[in-house]
């Protein structure tokens, strides 16, 4: 039988999955208890596929920017989304708000005169 990635979220409650059974496939060694997986484990795939193209590259995040063809901004979002959902980021680091600000604008969801009305209420905190 193929392996599938393993689940993180309940199906029915969205709930985080708890590991509670280990086997062994070729012994058929079988360990129950309550695991913790790392933080690695329990990341979304978007984040996942991030990483392994982040390491792939040594962590050049021009070269994810050119391997991904976004800009720059939107690949240093993206990087800051990712250290947030491990725990390493916090959300309301002043640079991740601009540079969300710049992403919105680049793709048109925004226009130049609500850009500026964001960044100068970033300025202002």
């Amino acid at each position: 039988m193929a392996s599938l990635p393993m689940p993180t979220a309940c199906p029915v409650t969205g709930e985080q999955l708890e590991v509670t059974r280990l086997q062994a496939p070729v012994s058929g060694v079988v360990i129950e208890g309550r695991f913790q997986p790392n933080e690695f484990a329990l990341l979304p795939s978007e984040h996942v596929e991030f990483l392994r193209l982040f390491v792939k590259v040594r962590g050049n995040l021009k070269e994810v920017e050119r391997a991904m063809g976004v800009s720059y901004p939107t690949v240093r979002l993206r990087f800051e989304h990712l250290l947030r959902a491990l725990g390493y980021e916090s959300a309301d680091d002043p640079e991740d708000l601009r540079d969300s600000v710049l992403t919105l604008l680049e793709r048109g969801e925004i226009d130049p005169a609500e850009a500026a009305r964001r960044l100068e209420s970033l300025q202002r905190r």
